[in-house]
């Protein structure tokens, strides 16, 4: 079993919030592959609203200028957030409107997080015919996440609303366009780069090794009905010049490997560890550690690291 975490992995927990400390939460399918083949099953009720507090009260502690608070109201956990109460529905946060169409959608994805990268081991044949199968079924039947509390987080429901959010700056020596409110976040993150870079030597390879930088884009996850970060850039990838013979992102890999998840880390491009915690320290999850691999990318997701257990070395 492969111990990384995926992307659609909802249901494993780290911590639940009680009186505003962590308290030990119930157990949970672990992250790995088991733990997303397992994840479509039944949750108990005991845990999904265990669960459901933990995730509303996350959003509070990560976004707290603009998620007000968290509460249980009409049988649910919910949030308020711009005069609209956002309910947990299963991991779907949904206004009250929209409630009554929860089937339509699947959950969000909030998912325990690695604080480290965990060691390499192949999935079984019974795992890869599964994981085999959601690839294939990903291309007819594309997920579908509700977008409405994201878009409303950052304001950007729509292309040129978007475009209003984002400014250009230069990261790493390259204009990227980001979402206002990140800006700050991802100059601090260049700043413990370049520190790095001074020292090591791997790191000064890899700046001198990167082809583009990109971060937003309006558009939906490939093969998906779900917005993608980048459509709020809050989400930056990082394309080196060369691979050197290995994989960056597990959709391109599997044009030419479609079993995919056989690609062992020696086989993928990783930048730098220190690239990826000055990310990590502020906020920025690497989607290196998802099972659906995506080495190049990073996403601003605080609540994933609250969720985790995982603390934020750097300001914020």
């Amino acid at each position: 079993m492969i111990r990384l975490i995926a992307f659609f992995l909802v249901f494993s927990a780290g911590n639940v919030f009680a009186g505003g400390r962590p308290q030990p939460a119930p157990v949970m399918p672990s992250p790995g592959i088991q733990g997303v083949l397992e994840a479509a099953a039944p949750v108990p009720e005991q845990l999904q609203s265990a669960r459901a507090e933990q995730v509303t009260k996350s959003l509070v502690a990560a976004y707290p200028r603009i998620v007000e608070k968290a509460e249980f109201r009409n049988g649910d956990w919910a949030v308020l957030m711009r005069d609209t109460w956002y309910y947990y529905s299963e991991g779907r946060l949904l206004p009250e409107e929209l409630l009554y169409r929860a089937a339509d959608f699947a959950p969000q994805a909030f998912y325990t997080y690695q604080s480290e990268l965990p060691p390499w081991e192949a999935p079984s044949p019974e795992e890869a015919a599964r994981l085999h199968t959601l690839t294939t079924t990903r291309t007819y039947s594309p997920v579908r996440r509700s977008q409405h509390f994201f878009d409303d987080l950052w304001r950007a429901h729509s292309h040129d609303e978007s475009y209003e959010r984002v400014k250009t700056i230069r990261f790493l020596g390259r204009p990227i366009m980001a979402h206002y409110s990140i800006l700050e976040n991802l100059s601090l993150v260049e700043e413990r780069i370049l520190a790095a870079a001074k020292t090591d030597s791997q790191v000064r390879s890899w700046i001198n090794n990167i082809n583009t930088i990109d971060c937003w884009t309006w558009r939906n996850i490939a093969d998906t009905q779900t917005r993608s970060y980048h459509a709020y850039g809050a989400a930056i990838d990082i394309l080196p010049r060369s691979l050197g013979g290995r994989e960056t992102y597990w959709l391109w890999a599997s044009n030419s490997r479609p079993d995919w998840w056989n690609i062992s880390y020696n086989g993928r491009f990783h930048p730098p560890a220190a690239v990826i915690k000055a990310f990590e320290a502020y906020g920025f999850i690497w989607g290196g550690k998802w099972l659906f691999f995506d080495t190049m990318h990073f996403e601003y997701r605080p609540e994933i690291f609250i969720l985790s257990g995982i603390g934020l070395t750097g300001s914020r």
